[in-house]
């Protein structure tokens, strides 16, 4: 039993081996793609006013990318709020006035609700009024543009497309046999074919499941550091196992 169990120790050690060997020398194809991106979509009928970045370049998150034109949004907002301004001095003189019975208790709840209606009108042309400009959600840059300044667009309709490559992860497809070897060495290096430089990169984590007839599964990994000369799509050779 002992000499069967140092066998079997000894044959794991040289499968793991010679798995790590292979895969270190294997052409495993990688690609870099951003943790974030999305394309950003009017929430309005409206006609685009102003474009504030062009393709290719960044901004920070919160900046305006669009504006929209929402002059008419806007003077129904400042009729709302002139409207709430009415009923809040109906409301008031009643409440006077009720002190007095000049009035009757119903007269005094109509009025109420003449002003929490005329609020809920100014809170609604309000946020319609938030939505006639795009804020970027996080730092990235400008990517394709679906639309053009003095373009009316639809609600839903694409606008722009975004990318946060602050932080690029890497993805590439794995025999199942190493995923054990690369969860244990942790860090490997990447050969992207763009820059014709290597990259430290760090194993995140693997796909939820294996494909059952290639037996590989998808390993999602992240760069160790910031490289400005990298964007989303440039491809390369991972290289496993490898000081």
């Amino acid at each position: 039993m002992l000499r069967q169990t140092i066998a079997a120790n000894f044959c794991m050690l040289i499968c793991s081996a010679a798995v790590a060997q292979n895969m270190g020398a294997a052409d495993i194809r990688a690609q870099l793609v951003p943790q974030r991106f999305t394309t950003l979509s009017a929430e309005l009928g409206v006609k685009i006013a102003h474009i504030h970045v062009r393709e290719g370049e960044r901004f920070k998150a919160g900046q305006a990318l669009v504006s929209f034109d929402c002059s008419l949004q806007e003077a129904q907002l400042e009729k709302a709020k002139a409207q709430v301004f009415a009923a809040q001095s109906t409301f008031e003189g009643n409440q006077r006035l009720v002190k007095f019975n000049a009035i009757g208790d119903v007269e005094l709840r109509n009025s109420e609700a003449e002003l929490l209606k005329a609020k809920a009108d100014q809170s609604y042309l309000q946020a319609t009024v938030n939505k006639c400009q795009i804020a970027a959600p996080y730092g990235g840059r400008a990517g394709e543009w679906r639309a053009r300044e003095q373009q009316f667009v639809q609600p839903g309709q694409p606008v722009l497309e975004i990318v946060d490559d602050g932080s690029l992860e890497l993805e590439f497809i794995l025999p199942t046999s190493a995923l054990a070897s690369l969860r244990s060495a942790g860090k490997f290096r990447v050969l992207i074919d763009d820059t014709k430089k290597t990259y430290p990169a760090r194993f995140v984590r693997a796909g939820a499941k294996a494909d059952p007839v290639s037996q590989t599964t998808k390993v999602i990994a992240v760069l160790e550091g910031y490289y400005p000369e990298l964007m989303a799509g440039m491809s390369g050779k991972v290289r496993l196992f490898t000081k």
